[in-house]
């Protein structure tokens, strides 16, 4: 008897750490921080959380932004300079280290710009491995190849149509809308183009300095938050585990503030509707299933959630 009830005890706790809901995690609104048109609402773990490789068999994981900065991918095009190949690219781990890639994350060069597409890890092997991406340089592809770097992530608003739409006309068409929305100088109708704006990068770093401050004082239970501009949430994203998190932070606080530039307006939304929001999305799977499937999208690897993303919704 007792080692069954030692079983069942060891069972809950796997089934429980392998989901991301109120089971394991808690919407801290006590704690919130907002500069602006931006208000981050921070999600913790609870104790007993658990890590990825936990009943999952990843291991030890870096995130992409990690991995390139660090020297251990390189990321190339596919082959050739025929144009069938803009939607592959070459992902070479040459660490010990499984790698996440995530959809919606931006390197800048090779021939042209390329968003990731598609949520994935990339074992820690030297084999060539490929990863699906959009254009989000339209005007751009050169035979030469630029090394890639990494940039961050896309804005909400384009990780949308990535994930809803996986179609390449309407990318290139939500990235002209931006420039246009933004009043962006470009030759090569580039998303990272708004960086060659002065005053949108001093606004962005002016956000950015703020966040990542708070982010920094704070403790190391946090693994995702909500992030709310205007009368609207414009999203939320939640990972497996703090290390993770703070592995994808500072790109994805980049993606939140040029929505909140771009598109926001003060804050003006009073906690209820996001404790609605977020019951919806963490009371239970079942609900959460439901909420992410017409807002966002759910990685799993071997049963295990790994990261939810939910997208800007009307309230």
């Amino acid at each position: 008897m007792r080692i069954l009830l030692s079983f069942l005890l060891v069972f809950n706790l796997l089934t429980a750490s392998a989901q991301l809901t109120y089971q394991t995690l808690t919407v801290d609104f006590d704690s919130s921080w907002q500069y602006k048109n931006l208000k981050i609402i921070p999600i913790r773990q609870k104790a007993g959380g658990g890590s990825p490789g936990q009943g999952s068999g990843l291991g030890d994981i870096v995130t992409l932004n990690q991995a390139i900065r660090q020297g251990l991918v390189t990321v190339s095009e596919r082959g050739t300079t025929a144009i069938e190949n803009v939607h592959w690219l070459r992902i070479n781990n040459n660490s010990e280290k499984s790698v996440y890639v995530s959809s919606g994350e931006i390197v800048a060069g090779g021939r042209q710009d390329r968003m990731m597409a598609r949520d994935t890890i990339l074992a820690p092997t030297h084999r060539d491995q490929y990863v699906p991406a959009m254009c989000v340089e339209e005007g751009r592809w050169s035979e030469k190849e630029k090394k890639f770097d990494y940039a961050h992530f896309a804005n909400g608003h384009l990780r949308k149509i990535l994930d809803s739409s996986r179609n390449q006309l309407q990318v290139w068409h939500e990235v002209q809308r931006q420039l246009d929305s933004g009043h962006f100088k470009n030759n090569t109708l580039s998303y990272l183009s708004r960086r060659q704006d002065k005053k949108y990068v001093q606004v962005n770093d002016e956000y950015f300095n703020f966040f990542r401050g708070k982010f920094r004082h704070s403790d190391s239970t946090i693994v995702g938050f909500v992030a709310v501009s205007g009368n609207k949430i414009i999203g939320s994203d939640i990972f497996a585990d703090p290390a993770l998190f703070y592995g994808q932070l500072e790109p994805l606080l980049r993606g939140y503030i040029d929505d909140a530039v771009i598109f926001g307006a003060p804050v003006d939304l009073p906690t209820p509707p996001i404790r609605r929001y977020a019951d919806k999305l963490l009371s239970n799977e079942a609900s959460q299933e439901e909420f992410v499937k017409k807002n966002g999208k759910i990685f799993r690897q071997n049963g295990r959630v790994i990261h939810v993303n939910t997208f800007l919704k009307d309230q």
